[in-house]
């Protein structure tokens, strides 16, 4: 089993959870966007250094987080007061994506692994009659710190980037998928392997 990360560890930042040297904090951009992005974290994913939507968080003006446990009584309760007007965002293998009736006022993206997810939507009911936004397969994959053999696979802040773009435009996904190349990028630095990392990406 995965060791746990702590925030409060020596010579980690306690906001984006990246050694104090390789810290992007200053540099996190604030982003406005017309939906509100509503990130439910499964418990597992809150402990992971490389989890990406608590960077997500520290960007996006009116983002919100709920986290989930596994019995999803209380997180259920949140979201079904932020279901109205929502689309969930959920990645389903084999399902093509479809255009949504109108833009939602709210995006809920969940966060965890493709087994985690499947779990999650089973046990929130109040997700069950919200529209779900399935992105498409991307032509080229941006560099991760967590591949997926899965040709949907993202990470959250990728998705919630791409998501973004089909619902609002380029605008407001790019300072996101610059945030996302920066944020991997400062962790393999951190690790001492970005300059082996970055020749595979430019070769």
């Amino acid at each position: 089993m995965r060791s746990r990360t702590l925030s409060e560890l020596p010579g980690r930042c306690p906001k984006c959870w990246i050694r104090t040297a390789h810290c992007i904090c200053a540099e996190v951009p604030r982003v406005q966007t017309k939906t509100q992005v509503v990130v439910v974290r499964h418990e597992r994913e809150g402990w992971k250094s490389t989890g990406t939507a608590r960077v997500a968080m520290l960007a996006l003006e009116s983002g919100r987080l709920v986290d989930y446990s596994e019995d999803g009584a209380a997180c259920d309760g949140v979201l079904r007061e932020l279901a109205a007007g929502a689309a969930l965002l959920f990645p389903e293998t084999g399902i093509a994506p479809a255009p949504l009736a109108e833009p939602p006022s709210r995006l809920i993206v969940l966060d965890g692994t493709w087994r985690q997810t499947r779990r999650m939507v089973k046990r929130l009911p109040s997700l069950a009659a919200v529209p779900r936004l399935v992105l498409p397969e991307k032509a080229e994959a941006p560099l991760r710190l967590r591949e997926s053999a899965d040709p949907l696979g993202r990470s959250t802040l990728e998705a919630i980037a791409d998501a973004l773009e089909v619902i609002e435009g380029e605008t407001a996904a790019r300072p996101l998928h610059a945030l996302h190349a920066l944020f991997v990028e400062r962790v393999f630095r951190a690790r001492g392997v970005w300059s082996a990392k970055n020749r595979v990406l430019a070769s």
